[in-house]
């Protein structure tokens, strides 16, 4: 979806634009955090069927319009699909803390893409320091990272990055979220023979609920904010806001899950949290701020 116009109001407008920009932060880390704690009731497609199935939902409820032509459709259909790889960080989650994979996800996927073309000599020590930030997480003193685990972390991040360069595309066809909708209705779709051959298909009455609040808590709530907070900041600054997913992550699995990250682990997400925010902060085309900020309302649904 397109970027809304900020409006480059005043400076409560704008301090109102940073907390909504937090608060969607908090509340897709947050959400996470309520995924993972589903996944042992649930298991991890379940929990991804619930929380897409029921966004899907909420959003066509709207009454969208039916995608026409042969290029519109497959564009939901490559839209969708990306948005079902993006769903692999809660397989990540089997064997990762929450602080860990978010990190690795937002490495390899909106942060390659803020980087990629850029010719300024600063975006190479942004990289620099994103690489030392990952590698950081195999210090000495660590624990070993689940090679499984990385993998889908890394999955998840380069279907990510999918997603907002089809996000740009998707933006001139879709000016009112009908062809988001049916996006993560296709996304649902995918997962959805998963959730049945794992065995446990999430039928349960508590967990129907549980999945409802996961949808609105990490894909409807957020989405409304980011539109929000986009109104008011410019797509920059809402950028380096929405940088600082891995550490907000970090924290909400330390404080909802009793998730202990390891000194150099914390200096690995402040890393990469580091790299994101001075990446967009010192590009000077629209496409690295895009990468970011422009096209994130868009992510927190897919995410």
């Amino acid at each position: 979806m397109t970027a809304p116009k900020h409006s480059g109001g005043p400076a409560d407008s704008r301090r109102a634009g940073t907390l909504f920009a937090l608060g969607s932060v908090c509340s897709v880390q947050s959400g996470q955090a309520l995924g993972k704690y589903l996944m042992g009731a649930a298991g991890p497609a379940g929990v991804v069927v619930l929380r897409l199935g029921f966004a899907a939902l909420l959003l066509l409820l709207r009454r969208p319009r039916p995608p026409r032509g042969r290029a519109t459709v497959l564009l939901v259909l490559a839209w969708g699909t990306a948005i079902a790889g993006m769903n692999t960080v809660y397989l990540a989650l089997q064997y990762l803390p929450l602080g860990v994979a978010a990190t690795l996800q937002f490495a390899t996927g909106p942060l390659v893409l803020a980087l990629i073309g850029s010719r300024r000599w600063s975006h190479a020590l942004w990289a620099l320091l994103a690489a030392c930030g990952v590698l950081l997480f195999h210090a000495p003193g660590t624990d070993t990272l689940p090679l499984p685990g990385v993998l889908l972390a890394v999955a998840s991040g380069v279907s990510m990055g999918t997603y907002l360069m089809l996000s740009s595309l998707a933006g001139a066809r879709d000016r009112d979220g009908s062809l988001l909708a049916w996006a993560v209705l296709w996304a649902a779709a995918v997962w959805a023979p998963a959730a049945v051959l794992t065995g446990r298909p999430p039928w349960d009455p508590r967990l129907v609920l549980l999945g409802l609040f996961l949808a609105l808590v990490s894909a409807v709530l957020p989405y409304r904010l980011d539109l929000a907070a986009l109104r008011r900041l410019p797509p920059r600054t809402m950028g380096v806001l929405v940088s600082l997913e891995p550490v907000v992550g970090a924290l909400a699995g330390l404080v909802l899950l009793g998730e202990w990250l390891a000194v150099p682990q914390w200096l690995a997400v402040l890393c990469v949290t580091g790299a994101s925010a001075g990446a967009v902060a010192t590009a000077r085309t629209s496409a690295n701020e895009d990468a970011l900020g422009g096209t994130h309302e868009g992510s927190t649904v897919g995410e």
